[in-house]
Order: structure tokens, then C-alpha cells, then sequence
């Protein structure tokens, strides 16, 4: 048996977050992302560990795996990604996410040049989408396949050989990874992971970094208490700012605040439970519309207390939380029941199969809304603009385990999901 294993890989950088602008093309897209993030949110959400994942890095890349998946594989797939069963859009729907997600970089350039002149944002929103697929030198991939990927998500393909040298492909796809997210995501592939059977790696690294439309002043930065998973008061950097700019909502048990970031259309969003012990409940009610809603927003003013924090979690893998959902054929799970021969043709004895997912990020929040130019010194301006006797600003203090997102307003994605319980 000469099975070959279809490796999958996801890397996922965000050194803060930012994202875009776009047509309605990306709602099949978008929604899937979203109700995708809730079920791998709870998959993953156990215990009260700090937690960070970018749903959109995870269906884009299995999006471009399951376009080569057909029979009970590509129905499987297509329930768990939540696409539509007559699903042909799917593709083209990820190709105009991709694209209004990268317009939003060349928008926020050109208010950076306005903004600078009255102590706006220094720097525009980086976002940087790169998928490529690593295959093994001389292996039969259909060109149909090929074309799609690279028409539909860019995806370059590279041949590499894994039966000679399993090592050096996998030394190679981790510095691919490291070099598309500034160094921020390293040895996304642990060691021994590929190995001779190894034939295909599909990658997808997502680096973003954004400033907030309006900074947070580091003067107003405090010590104050967090209660750590929601038991132990400890005390950590609250960054403090009033703005009549933040979106807000009550729901029944939880609170909703988005902030923007610079231009607009990319959001850091914070879902904060009621009770200190609230996490759990207000995790279990969370569902991609509760996400999607949270782009329309009421702007009000309010008056946030909100942590510092830096998540550099370690690789973490997706194969059998992807199982748990009912995708077990593409797993090859029983043995010989994996089709992805839209990808390369099948044979009894010569197929491919995912045989993990890896996927890794990195996020950090600060003043500035990204942690590369915190050296550099930024003139705030003093004090804060006189008020009419309007009602008093809403004062939301996250001193409790929340979740939160960055979405990109536009489409409601996700483009990352987690929580945090202990900030330091």
C-alpha cells in the first residue's frame, strides 16, 4: 500500500488585526467562517485556558482542500465547512473575501497620508493572505485542480520532495511560514510530523497588524484588578480610553464593545459575560449570527477599561476536533475511504488522505492596537473635548475572562475568534 497522506497545514500570524472593504460575492464565505469559528470555539474552549484561532485561516485553507474532495468526502466536508450543498460559488465566494480583505491595506494607506497631520493613526493596516501548496515533485495533480487554486485563492504550488528528504520539506514550509508573518509564527510543523508518505501540504499564513482609529493614550494605562479565570483577582495593565466611536449592545447575560480600528472596517470586538464565572454560559449561546451581528453595532459612548494582553500559543492540531464534527473520510477514517480525486486521481492503492492539521497564531493588543511600533514615540493629543450635559458615558470594565474577535466589518467575518482568562 503506497497510500499517501494529504497533509494540511495552517499558520496564522496577527500581530494585532486588521482587515477590508467588498462585494456581497463573500457571503457564502463569510457565514460559513463564522458559524465554522463558534463550533471549533467550543471544540477547543475546555478548562480556562487563554485561547486564539483565526477561523478564516482554517476554512480558507480546508476551502482549497475541498475543492479536490468528491463522493462522501466532499459531502462530509461541505456539512462541516457549512457550504451550501449545490456549492459551485464556493471558490469564487473565498476570492472576493480575500480580495475586500486586501483592499482594506491600500484604503487605510491613503488615511494614514490625511490622519498623520492631526495625530491619527502613524501606520496603515498590514495584511498579508499567502496560501501555497507544497507537492510532491512528479505526482499526478490534476491541472483542473491546480488552476482552481490559483485562479480562486492565489495559491502557488510548489514541487518539493518529501520522499527523499521529509526534514528538509518540513524545515522549508516552517521558514515559508515564518517569512509570510514577520517571524511571528515559527516551527508551525513539529518535527517528525511529515515523513516520506507525505504529499501534499497546503498552507495558508495570515499576518495582520492594525492601529486603532483613535489610540489609547499610555498615560491612562493603570493597574488594575483582573479576575483570572473568573476567580482570582490579580492585578494587570487596563488600558483606559472614552469614545463616542465604540459600538455597543446589552444581550441577555453579556455585554458587547467593538473598537475600530484605523479606517473602519476592521474591529476589535469583546464579548463580556455578566458574572464573573460567566465565560462558559455565554460560550455556550454563541452562534455565528450572534458573530455576524456584532458588525452592526449602535455607536455610543462609552468609557473602556480594557488589558493589555499577548497570546503566543503553541501549535495546536485540528484533525480530531475536525472528526468530532463528522469530518472522518477525509481523514481516511475507515482506511480506504478518503476521495479527493478532483486533486489527483485515485487509485485503490495510491490516494490521498489529511493526516493532520496544524494551525498557529499569535496575537497582541495594545495602546497603539499593534505591538511592532511600540518604540516608536507618538504625539498624543492632551485632554479631551468639552461635553454637552449628555448622558454619561457607558463604563464597561473587562476585569473578567472574555471572548473576543477581530472582524472585518464589511463582510462580519471572523478573521480571528479566542478568549482570554489571564492576560499576563
Amino acid at each position: 500500500m503506497h497510500v499517501k497522506r494529504l497533509l494540511m497545514l495552517h499558520v496564522v500570524g496577527a500581530l494585532t488585526a486588521a482587515i477590508m472593504q467588498g462585494a456581497t460575492d463573500f457571503d457564502v464565505a463569510a457565514r460559513a467562517t463564522n458559524e465554522l469559528a463558534v463550533e471549533l470555539h467550543r471544540q477547543l474552549a475546555t478548562a480556562d485556558e487563554n485561547l486564539c484561532v483565526s477561523p478564516y485561516s482554517i476554512e480558507n485553507a480546508l476551502a482549497m482542500t475541498y475543492i479536490g474532495a468528491d463522493g462522501e468526502t466532499r459531502t462530509e466536508m461541505a456539512r462541516v465547512l457549512r457550504f451550501p450543498t449545490n456549492d459551485t460559488g464556493v471558490p469564487a465566494s473565498f476570492s472576493a473575501l480575500q480580495h475586500s480583505l486586501e483592499q482594506m491595506s491600500a484604503k487605510t494607506a491613503e488615511i494614514v497620508k490625511q490622519s498623520k497631520k492631526f495625530g491619527g493613526p502613524s501606520e496603515p493596516i498590514t495584511l498579508n493572505i499567502a496560501n501555497r501548496l507544497f507537492a510532491q515533485k512528479g505526482y499526478a495533480f490534476r491541472a483542473a485542480y491546480l488552476s482552481l487554486v490559483k485562479q480562486n485563492f492565489g495559491g502557488a504550488f510548489e514541487p518539493i520532495d518529501f520522499v527523499a528528504e521529509p526534514a528538509a520539506a518540513t524545515q522549508h514550509i516552517n521558514r515559508w511560514a515564518a517569512d509570510q508573518t514577520r517571524d511571528h509564527i515559527r516551527d508551525l510543523i513539529p518535527a517528525d510530523a511529515l515523513d516520506k508518505t507525505t504529499r501534499l501540504v497546503l498552507a495558508n499564513a495570515l499576518y495582520l497588524k492594525a492601529p486603532w482609529a483613535s489610540e489609547f493614550s499610555q498615560n491612562a494605562t493603570r493597574s488594575e484588578p483582573f479576575i483570572v479565570h473568573g476567580s482570582t483577582p490579580v492585578d494587570v495593565p487596563m488600558m483606559r480610553k472614552t469614545d463616542k466611536h465604540f459600538g455597543y449592545a446589552r444581550h441577555e447575560g453579556f455585554t458587547v464593545v467593538s473598537l475600530p480600528y484605523a479606517g473602519d472596517d476592521l474591529q476589535f470586538v469583546v464579548l463580556l459575560p455578566d458574572e464573573v464565572d460567566g465565560l462558559h454560559a455565554l460560550e455556550s449561546k454563541l452562534s455565528g449570527d450572534t458573530l455576524a451581528s456584532c458588525a452592526k453595532l449602535e455607536r455610543r459612548d462609552v468609557d473602556l477599561h480594557l488589558p493589555k494582553f499577548k497570546l503566543e500559543p503553541p501549535t495546536i492540531t485540528l484533525a480530531e476536533k475536525f472528526e468530532a464534527l463528522g469530518m472522518k473520510t477525509a481523514f481516511d477514517k475507515p482506511q480506504g475511504s478518503a476521495n479527493f480525486d478532483k486533486m489527483a486521481p485515485r487509485k485503490p492503492d495510491d490516494y490521498l488522505y489529511i493526516s493532520q492539521i496544524f494551525h498557529k497564531t499569535f496575537i497582541a493588543v495594545d495602546e497603539k492596537g499593534t505591538e511592532a511600533a511600540a518604540a516608536t514615540a507618538v504625539a498624543m493629543m492632551a485632554g479631551t473635548a468639552l461635553r454637552s450635559p449628555s448622558p454619561p458615558p457607558i463604563e464597561v470594565k473587562v476585569d473578567r475572562p472574555f471572548v473576543y474577535a477581530i472582524q472585518h466589518v464589511p463582510s462580519g467575518v471572523c478573521l480571528f475568534l479566542g478568549r482570554v482568562t489571564d492576560p499576563r
